[in-house]
């Protein structure tokens, strides 16, 4: 078993927010705006917006939905929400209107904060009753709700790829705890600056970068997305220290044609990459390229993001690997929910202040995912003797062919070999042979004259005929989650399987 016996943070948000505010600093800088905000001004623009929802009549831990992307006005929308004692229910913009209306729905929240740009999506999927409002700037102080670190902070819906998404259910001492995985395992001091280039609508970029400030003291730049052709241009004028990403974004990035400046370069202490594996050749030629080191990590919605973390000394890490538990603790069980012998592939459990109350009207789905106080993650991995655990697939991901268990991830890896390779996903096509076949698709660099045939040959190289893919798709673009994950169990059904 690997853990952290560092404590917590207590309180609420509300009294995090405080204490920055009366600390002073820089909380958020808008590179794209050259907008800027300091504690002080965000608790002061947080209260007036708690204090016009209390005056709207909304009970405590009641929902609030918010459809912004990043900028100042869903970040304060956020702090808001939880500054008043409510429950900032996020939602995804790149759902699509389906699954908008139905967590709308779902999170009976009455009150929302909409952007101007989603205005005509909320309007033709909102249910009866739900009610736009501005962001306020204006309003009378008043008697906020008590509030409790138990208390209801967050409703984040899961992806929902294999059906309806779940709603994910963090206190405010969960959600603090995620910000305090992320600043404890990565040193983060009052003198940091993180780059949110992920969208705060996802737990990476809301914990990860806005929740690590807030318990750290530091700051962070905030772009309204990530721009390939901006990012070091945007990390040098806002003077960051450190960004998290995904391993597409890294992908993107070490096949793109910007380069950071000597100062930039100096000035990133390191680079995170979560959300999914990264390949370790994309992790190596990144390094080799622009002398920034990538510390590979590990987390889920129903953690508040990070779980796992290597170390940030170059020495201590392991390539390969996402680290050790910081923060909480983490285990390899059996399907007997056993712990499992070090080096033996099981499921990756953990548990720890940062992991959620439950799926929201979901006590099935809750109990499903909980063994006593163990959250299940669905991952498989080892562990090894030094605690650093190895992740090997997914439980709903695996392709099994001819009664073979093979991890798509291994072929993920051969293919990210060849130097053209941006972006890679295994995945299963069902098959009346062996029950099911192995298919991959990948996205090649612009100009890029590589063959599948060519990638097939790289495969049976490194992980032999049998495990190799049958065909391989060159894509324009990989199906995506709103964290930049590929989204491995669609391609089935977006590739259209040629006649007999």
């Amino acid at each position: 078993m690997s853990s952290s016996k560092t404590q917590p943070p207590g309180g609420t948000v509300r009294t995090w927010l405080d204490e920055r505010a009366q600390s002073g600093g820089t909380a958020i800088v808008f590179p794209e705006t050259g907008d800027r905000l300091t504690w002080a001004d965000l608790r002061a623009a947080a209260k007036v917006v708690a204090s016009d929802l209390t005056t709207r009549g909304l009970s405590k831990g009641e929902s609030v939905a918010i459809l912004q992307p990043n900028g100042r006005e869903g970040v304060i929308a956020f702090y808001g929400c939880l500054y008043g004692g409510f429950r900032a229910t996020m939602l995804n913009l790149a759902a699509g209107p389906d699954a908008i209306s139905y967590c709308l729905e779902h999170s009976e929240a009455k009150i929302a904060f909409v952007h101007a740009s989603q205005t005509e999506l909320f309007e033709k999927v909102a249910p009866e009753g739900a009610q736009v409002v501005p962001v306020a700037n204006e309003a009378a102080e008043i008697e906020l709700l008590p509030l409790k670190p138990e208390d209801h902070a967050l409703l984040m819906y899961t992806s929902g790829t294999t059906g309806r998404p779940k709603g994910v259910l963090h206190s405010h001492a969960s959600l603090l705890a995620g910000g305090w995985t992320t600043a404890v395992a990565h040193q983060l001091t009052s003198s940091d600056r993180g780059f949110c280039v992920l969208p705060i609508y996802h737990i990476n970029g809301l914990c990860v970068t806005v929740i690590s400030a807030l318990v750290s003291g530091g700051s962070i730049s905030m772009v309204s997305k990530f721009s390939a052709s901006r990012f070091w241009e945007q990390a040098a004028q806002a003077e960051v220290t450190w960004f998290s990403v995904v391993p597409t974004i890294i992908s993107h990035l070490l096949h793109g044609s910007s380069e950071p400046d000597a100062e930039t370069k100096e000035r990133i202490r390191f680079g995170r990459s979560a959300s999914s594996a990264l390949a370790i050749e994309t992790q190596q030629g990144f390094e080799a390229r622009f002398g920034i080191g990538i510390v590979e990590t590990m987390g889920l919605t129903e953690t508040a993001a990070q779980i796992l973390s290597n170390p940030l000394e170059r020495s201590l890490q392991k390539i390969g690997s996402p680290g050790t538990a910081y923060g909480n603790e983490a285990r390899i069980a059996d399907p007997d929910q056993k712990p499992c012998p070090l080096e033996v592939e099981g499921e990756i459990q953990v548990r720890g202040p940062n992991v959620m109350l439950g799926y929201l009207k979901n006590p099935e789905a809750t109990e499903g995912t909980f063994t006593g106080d163990w959250l299940r993650t669905g991952d498989l991995g080892r562990m090894d003797k030094d605690g650093f655990i190895y992740v090997t697939g997914r439980l709903k991901e695996l392709i099994i062919k001819g009664g073979e268990n093979i991890a798509p991830r291994e072929i993920d890896e051969a293919l990210y070999t060849h130097a053209d390779v941006v972006e890679a996903a295994a995945f299963a096509r069902p098959c009346k042979t062996y029950g099911e076949r192995v298919e991959a698709a990948v996205r090649l660099c612009e100009g890029s004259n590589a063959s599948a045939d060519e990638l097939i040959s790289i495969c049976v190289a490194r992980v032999g005929k049998f495990k190799a893919p049958e065909k391989v798709h060159i894509l324009d673009d990989l199906p995506k989650g709103p964290s930049g994950k590929i989204q491995r169990l669609k391609l089935a059904g977006l590739i259209a399987e040629p006649a007999e």
